[in-house]
């Protein structure tokens, strides 16, 4: 793949992991939606879309091929942390391309997350000051993936003022069943509060909706009454990691 420096306009491809779910696949084109309309009038970015690693279509490379002008591009993973779809899918995806395109970080960590955290655990009537919260993520593999979930746990601890213990739902240790029956067992009485570290509704949510904590919170995007709910931040979040993407072209 050719490269070049001092860019200051591209397109941009913002790639899902993809689902069946249809409230997941509604959230995140509520969120592409909207990351279009805050992106009205940027003089960096000249067009924009939504595409997806599995499941469902267009594919990454399809996404690229549909930007207008064979200009570069920026990959922006829809995806909470910098996992094998990162580092492999999608970097394998923008090699292979005829475009000049680099892949820019993962949407997590950051402050903008937590918010969306924080608001999912007040909306679940969740208390910190004595409920035992766990941040519950897929879990992956990749050990990049799995610092970012500890760091995205770090982060929720520091604002809401009480421990947060990450959780997996595969790959990575502890799983979300071994840190519920840890907790119940160090904090007997206590709520446990899984908090859910996914990006929308599939198939991850409802293997956490199973989980036998008292309370689970709705993902990080999520449909309420048809309607997509979409955090405030999340399509800033976007944006900046397509500027920091661009800066590396």
């Amino acid at each position: 793949m050719p490269t070049t420096a001092g860019l200051t306009t591209a397109v941009l491809a913002a790639i899902s992991h993809g689902t069946n779910c249809p409230a997941g696949q509604a959230a995140v084109q509520g969120l592409f939606q909207q990351t279009v309309t805050r992106a009205a009038g940027a003089e960096t970015l000249t067009d924009l879309r939504l595409g997806h690693v599995d499941v469902e279509e267009p594919d990454t490379a399809a996404t690229l091929s549909a930007l207008s002008g064979s200009g570069p591009a920026v990959i922006v993973p829809l995806l909470l942390s910098a996992g094998f779809h990162v580092n492999v899918d999608l970097q394998d995806a923008a090699d292979a391309s005829e475009r000049i395109v680099v892949v820019s970080g993962a949407l997590g960590p950051d402050e903008r997350l937590t918010d969306a955290l924080e608001q999912r655990l007040n909306e679940s009537g969740a208390d910190p000051a004595s409920d035992v919260i766990i941040l519950g993520a897929a879990g992956s593999s990749d050990g990049g993936a799995v610092r970012d979930v500890k760091t995205a746990a770090g982060m929720l601890a520091d604002r809401l003022r009480c421990p947060v213990q990450d959780a997996y739902l595969s790959f990575a240790k502890p799983t979300v069943v071994e840190a519920v029956s840890a907790a119940r067992d160090a904090h007997p009485g206590s709520r446990i509060v899984l908090t859910s570290y996914l990006l929308a509704p599939g198939y991850f949510q409802r293997l956490l909706s199973r989980q036998q904590a008292d309370v689970i919170t709705a993902p990080v995007l999520n449909v309420t009454d048809g309607a997509a709910d979409i955090p405030p931040g999340l399509p800033e979040i976007i944006l900046d990691r397509f500027q920091q993407g661009l800066a590396r072209l």
